[in-house]
């Protein structure tokens, strides 16, 4: 191909990708977002590099050489800055804007986490009074392998029979899918007008206050809190998160105010959005903890001081992290 036919076959998409930074440099203010345009940038910008190694092996004219080369500077100029922003923006979110979000729809996550402590609190010193009271939330197997799993004499305290020769890696995974799913359920449950995020939170609060409180009724309280206490700090408060996302979720279906359904559950998803997404970091290092440090034999006395420490690092982190100055939101 001559330099003449290479020019008239790819100049249309030289002139594009060279529209689309001349909009994408603008002051974000003076901008035309389009999302469509946008999103073919990276392809764009292959397709002109692939261009301009073809116009240097041919050796075409220095002045078409010198044009792609600034294209393609330009380009790769704004794909490093796009990557980097994204990189920015999700440690933006983490140093703040999640907890801040939380603060802000912090009447949701104190209804949620009440919904989750008063059953388990209830249930459990009902289950500590009355041995006989866990059966009535489990069946006698599942009682019988939830003792199993958190007996002293056992080698893998919270790990059952079936699973207690895994690693720890391969549970890292079950423990990432087991969470994600319990906090995706809680969360999604709020579409049924809230009820169904309702339902997860008092169901898994009385399975939690009911476990803890058998457990410790049989003398196995060493080595049932000291595994749950770590990892606990994490899951536990992800799950309450998710659970608030909901609430939200069936808050605007039930309330939408001066707006429709759908307009104000849009608003209202976006917003829960942030929470699900940070709770979801949350049951990740929820995972972590479980499998390479709750189901370690260590002393029970240095797991008790490690999760007091969990605790407290997020209670401040979601108390604390991201206030202004001025002690505001």
């Amino acid at each position: 191909m001559r330099q003449e036919q290479f020019e008239q076959a790819y100049r249309p998409l030289w002139d594009e990708l060279g529209a689309l930074l001349d909009e994408m440099e603008l002051p974000r203010s003076k901008r035309n977002p389009d999302k469509a345009r946008a999103a073919a940038f990276p392809t764009l910008y292959r397709q002109v590099c692939s261009h301009y190694a073809l116009a240097r092996s041919r050796r075409f004219s220095p002045a078409l050489l010198e044009q792609l080369h600034h294209l393609v500077l330009r380009g790769h100029r704004r794909l490093y800055r796009q990557r980097g922003a994204w990189l920015w923006r999700t440690l933006d979110f983490i140093g703040g804007g999640f907890p801040r979000a939380l603060r802000r729809h912090r009447g949701y996550f104190l209804l949620a986490l009440t919904s989750f402590l008063l059953p388990a609190l209830l249930l459990g010193l009902a289950c500590y009074v009355d041995p006989d009271m866990i059966y009535s939330l489990m069946d006698e197997q599942q009682v019988a392998e939830m003792e199993s799993m958190y007996d002293p004499a056992g080698s893998h305290p919270g790990r059952s029979e079936a699973r207690s020769s895994e690693t720890d890696f391969m549970m890292f995974g079950f423990y990432i899918f087991n969470n994600i799913g319990i906090g995706f359920r809680t969360f999604a449950g709020g579409m049924l007008l809230g009820v169904g995020s309702l339902f997860m939170l008092l169901f898994n609060g009385l399975v939690l206050g009911g476990v803890a409180g058998h457990l410790t009724r049989l003398g196995f309280h060493d080595t049932f809190w000291s595994f749950v206490s770590g990892h606990g700090a994490f899951e536990l408060t992800a799950i309450v998160i998710c659970g608030a996302a909901g609430l939200m979720l069936g808050h605007a279906l039930l309330a939408p105010g001066q707006r429709k359904r759908i307009p104000a559950l849009k608003a209202a998803a976006a917003e829960a959005l942030k929470l699900v997404l940070g709770a979801a970091l949350m049951l990740l290092a929820a995972a972590f903890v479980e499998a390479f440090w709750s189901s370690s034999t260590l002393d029970a006395a240095i797991k008790y001081g490690v999760a007091v420490l969990l605790w407290a690092l997020v209670v401040f982190y979601l108390v604390f992290v991201g206030r202004s100055r001025h002690g505001s939101l």
